[in-house]
Formats: C-alpha cells, sequence, structure tokens
C-alpha cells in the first residue's frame, strides 16, 4: 500500500466505502451473513455445521463460493484489461450491482443479495502486482494490523504518519457501513441503485487517473 501515490489511496478509500456500504445492505438482508467480509462467514459456517442447521450451512458456504467466484471473474476482467485494470474491473462491478438491483426490483430478492458477494469478491481485484492483492478493499483485519504496526514504527522513530493511509482506508469502510445502513433504514434495497451509481462514478475516476497517470 505504501507503494501507490496519494490519488491511488484516497480512490482506494473510496472503493472501501463501497464495500462497507454494500456490506451493510446485505448484512441486514441475509440476518447477519455478510457479503464481502468473509472470514465471518467463514465463522458463521462453523457455528452453522456444529448446530446442524441446514439452511445456514447453505447459505454461508454459497456466499463463500460466490465470493470467491467473483475473485475469479475480477482478475481475469483485469488480466485482460492489462493496464487498464482498476477502470475495467470496476466497470465489472457496477455490471454486477446494476443486476443486482434489477433482480430485486423484479422481486427476485435472494439472488439480488447474492450476487452482492460477487461484486465483493470482484473488487478485490482492483489492486494487484504480480498477481497479487496489493490491498485488500473488502476486509480490514490485515490494513487494522499494518496500521497498528505503522503505529509501533512511529514511537520507535519511523514515519510518524505512516499509519494513516490505512487509518483512511479503515474509515472509508466503516463510514460506507454507516452510508448503507442508513440508506437501507430509508429506501430498503433500493439502496443497491445508490451503490451502482457511485460504482459507475469511481469506475470514470479511476479511468481518469490512469490518463492521469
Amino acid at each position: 500500500m505504501m507503494r501507490y501515490d496519494r490519488r491511488a489511496i484516497i480512490l482506494a478509500a473510496c472503493f472501501s466505502g463501497l464495500a462497507g456500504y454494500i456490506d451493510a445492505l446485505g448484512f441486514i438482508a441475509l440476518g447477519g451473513f455478510f457479503v464481502s467480509f468473509m472470514t465471518g462467514n467463514t465463522t458463521r459456517l462453523g457455528i452453522e455445521l456444529a448446530g446442524g442447521h441446514g439452511g445456514g450451512i447453505a447459505l454461508a458456504a454459497g456466499i463463500l463460493a460466490l465470493f470467491v467466484g467473483g475473485v475469479v471473474l475480477g482478475t481475469l476482467v483485469g488480466h485482460a484489461a492489462g493496464r487498464h485494470r482498476p477502470p475495467a474491473v470496476l466497470a465489472f462491478v457496477t455490471i454486477c450491482l446494476v443486476a443486482s438491483a434489477g433482480l430485486d426490483t423484479s422481486g427476485f430478492t435472494m439472488a439480488a443479495v447474492c450476487l452482492l458477494a460477487v461484486a465483493m469478491g470482484s473488487e478485490n481485484a482492483v489492486f494487484q502486482r504480480d498477481g497479487e492483492v496489493t490491498i485488500g478493499l473488502t476486509y480490514m483485519t490485515g490494513t487494522l494490523v499494518k496500521m497498528g504496526q505503522r503505529i509501533a514504527g512511529a514511537m520507535l522513530g519511523g514515519p510518524p504518519l505512516a499509519f494513516l493511509r490505512h487509518f483512511l482506508l479503515w474509515l472509508g469502510l466503516l463510514s460506507g457501513a454507516v452510508a448503507g445502513a442508513a440508506a437501507h433504514r430509508l429506501i430498503g434495497l433500493d439502496a443497491i441503485w445508490l451503490a451502482a451509481s457511485a460504482s459507475f462514478a469511481m469506475t470514470i475516476a479511476a479511468a481518469f487517473l490512469l490518463h492521469e497517470g
């Protein structure tokens, strides 16, 4: 993450905000399952397995599979796009979100929410180098660990503000989750349309950033 310039970090924080927004929508709609936080879903899968709850097992396992499938699709799209990876992957995310919103409008709510997991898996392919994710956009455990390491480094004489990049990414996810929960309270899953619009705007911004760079 330290290898990216300030504009890319700000854009990454916006992408994390989108992930937090969508995860909040999915969490509420699914009654405690996530569409971007797969560590939580893995824990839920373990609990459901221990309790022998077939419906919960199927839901947790299904979301995990859809998320991984989204990562695969996003990675393939990014590979095909080459240096245009960020806007290409985000365009695919936008398509998934538009399709999800359309499914919900048509009454296929569960399919719509499950498609959000595909979108979130795909989003993690935006920042990759040498086949590895360099900035995780939908999960914050690693980001918080690195933030703590940077704070410790500052206490030991290192750069005093190096932790801010990681903090900004975490703050983006938190802010997005707050916005997603508020939007769901007001308009329900119609809030997916807002996410699709935001994703489209971020696609344009990523293309502009790439052109400027």
